[in-house]
């Protein structure tokens, strides 16, 4: 109990102080997290709404993946986008592991399936009849996309938290494609586990308390959002 006594106060301390080091981890941290969720959410929106709305050959079998996809183990994903970033991989000449961009491209991969899957979902379970409706009145094409996105927004914004919250706590896949270098690539989650190792323990307190109240506001934020829509 002590221990997570000390950790506290620590944390507070390293708040108070506004510690250099760590202002760039978190920093680092929402940077990442952030560019990741917001292409997650531009890649996942659009295509789950498509595969909601129309039918054709092999939809089923796409579904299925991105459902297992949602399930994915991060660490399978750092694992291929190594391999896939590294030297000899195929992508190697650009040069990016082992910088936030390569962080980025895994988060990627691990949110996307998120929002696509919690997408179709929200789309489907409107009701048939408000599809007929948006287009007895003459709308475009975006303008029905819009619309839709509009009436399932409290389930799609679960699906922005949902998203968020599996690559803000994410270790295993960001530390492989990161490297976890100071001042480069460590973000919240790859410092705590370095400090636990040096046997830092209040150190590694305080940085926890850092993420979990970065998460916490963040989705005070999106809940906000959400109940306010309804």
């Amino acid at each position: 109990m002590n221990v997570i006594w000390q950790g506290l106060v620590e944390a507070v301390k390293l708040i108070i102080r506004l510690d250099p080091e760590v202002l760039t981890v978190l920093f680092l941290t929402l940077r990442v997290t952030g560019t990741a969720t917001l292409i997650a959410l531009v890649l996942g929106l659009p295509i789950g709404t498509y595969l909601a709305l129309n039918e054709f050959p092999g939809r089923q079998p796409i579904i299925a993946l991105i459902n297992t996809g949602m399930g994915l183990p991060p660490v399978v994903v750092g694992l291929f986008v190594f391999l896939f970033l590294a030297r000899s991989g195929p992508f190697g000449s650009f040069e990016v592991l082992y910088t936030p961009t390569a962080m980025i491209i895994a988060e990627i991969i691990i949110a996307t399936p998120m929002v696509m899957g919690v997408t179709v979902a929200a789309i489907q379970a409107l009701d048939p009849r408000l599809q007929l409706q948006i287009m007895s009145l003459g709308a475009n094409r975006w303008q029905f996309f819009w619309t839709l996105v509009k009436e399932a927004r409290l389930s799609l914004l679960a699906a922005v938290a949902a998203g968020f919250g599996a690559i803000i706590s994410e270790v295993g896949a960001v530390m492989m494609v990161g490297g976890n270098i100071k001042g480069e690539t460590r973000v919240l989650t790859t410092a705590i586990v370095l400090a636990t190792r040096q046997g830092q323990v209040s150190l590694a307190i305080a940085l926890s308390i850092i993420l979990l109240g970065l998460t916490f506001f963040v989705n005070i934020f999106i809940t906000k959002a959400q109940q306010g829509k309804r």
